[in-house]
């Protein structure tokens, strides 16, 4: 099911700045921004009136804020890669777009304090900022792992550093924090910091390993999975992932729907693309 307070407005752009190898950008989305959580994304019409670009991109939301009468704003984690997103990030203040939120499944806040353990994967770790910032109002120690291919692709580490109780970060090549995958580090981290449940969001494969970790600990693992999402909205069928139901019936779910936060329990990994064996309809 969509979600029900999903609305589309004509968001304006405050700020649009450059922070390492991503865009931080800045709308005034009205009401929208007071019904966000963190694992909420929004879907952004792109490329002009013009464009052969019909299809919307989805965002994850970094962080929102309701500010009463003067108006909500969502803030996003922006990485020009592709075209949609190059035109986006190259926007200038006070540009306007059509955007579609909050959308998706957000992370379950647990009704007691924990002790949780936050990884991020490249600008994949923008959501989790805003569910740090949850969580310790929750009374939860909060710790955090980002990780990325090289130092400039970690996304503001000195504001995570000052976000939750500790910040581990890695490079695949070594030019900041440890050397390695966040994998490599997770279960020293689990052991001494005494975790109790684990928050992800970042590249597939990340979320893969970290889930066969906390399956490990036996730990709770609520990730935000990243497939291609064209609509966001459900209709075009792009996000289909694998998914075991309560019922131990593997379908194919749509993560804009089902997600993108699930249990990564629940998740049938490493099947490249293809339709495992024994699911529903096949």
């Amino acid at each position: 099911m969509i979600n029900r307070f999903a609305a589309t407005v004509a968001a304006e752009i405050i700020s649009n700045k450059k922070v390492g190898a991503y865009h931080h950008i800045v709308f005034e989305v009205g009401e929208i921004a007071a019904q966000a959580r963190p694992g909420n994304f929004v879907a952004i019409s792109v490329g002009g009136e013009n464009s052969s670009m019909v299809l919307r991109r989805a965002f994850a939301i970094h962080r929102s804020m309701d500010r009463g009468a003067s108006g909500g704003v969502v803030e996003l984690v922006v990485a020009p890669h592709g075209g949609g997103s190059k035109w986006l990030t190259g926007l200038p203040v006070h540009s306007k777009v059509s955007l579609t939120g909050p959308l998706g499944t957000s992370f379950g806040i647990p009704t007691e304090p924990v002790r949780a353990l936050l990884v991020g994967g490249g600008y994949g770790s923008a959501p989790l900022f805003g569910l740090a910032e949850v969580l310790k109002s929750r009374g939860c120690r909060v710790d955090m792992v980002l990780g990325a291919s090289s130092a400039g692709k970690i996304y503001a580490p000195i504001e995570g550093k000052r976000a939750v109780s500790s910040l581990t970060i890695t490079t695949d090549d070594g030019s900041a924090g440890f050397h390695g995958k966040v994998s490599d580090f997770l279960p020293r981290i689990i052991e001494e910091n005494q975790i109790e449940i684990i928050y992800s969001c970042g590249p597939m494969g990340m979320l893969e390993a970290i889930s066969q970790i906390a399956d490990a600990h036996n730990l709770v693992h609520q990730c935000a999975v990243e497939e291609s999402m064209a609509c966001g909205i459900g209709v075009c069928m792009t996000c289909v992932l694998p998914m075991r139901g309560d019922d131990g019936v593997v379908r194919m779910e749509r993560s804009c729907i089902k997600g993108p936060v699930v249990d990564g329990e629940s998740v049938i990994w490493n099947t490249k693309g293809s339709i495992p064996e024994g699911t529903w309809g096949r």
